[in-house]
């Protein structure tokens, strides 16, 4: 994607800027919790085509329990 267009285009909810993920051809918002996808090198800047990326957040802040744990559970 060209930085260009990246430095233009912004969350069409709250008009922040977004992080360029080139792995998952994603464009993230991360104030929003939002993923807008990138197909054939266009953005689709879409609400009904964006995934939330709350579930990552929360899975990478809280840490994994270990079996002792889980068993006693």
């Amino acid at each position: 994607m060209d930085n260009r267009l990246l430095e233009i285009l912004a969350c069409p909810i709250c008009k922040n800027s977004l992080r360029h993920d080139r792995q998952a051809l994603e464009l993230i918002c991360e104030h929003d919790h939002l993923a807008f996808p990138i197909r054939d090198g266009i953005p689709v800047m879409l609400l009904a085509e964006a995934r939330s990326t709350e579930s990552e957040r929360s899975e990478a802040q809280v840490p994994s329990r270990g079996a002792d744990e889980q068993a006693g559970a």
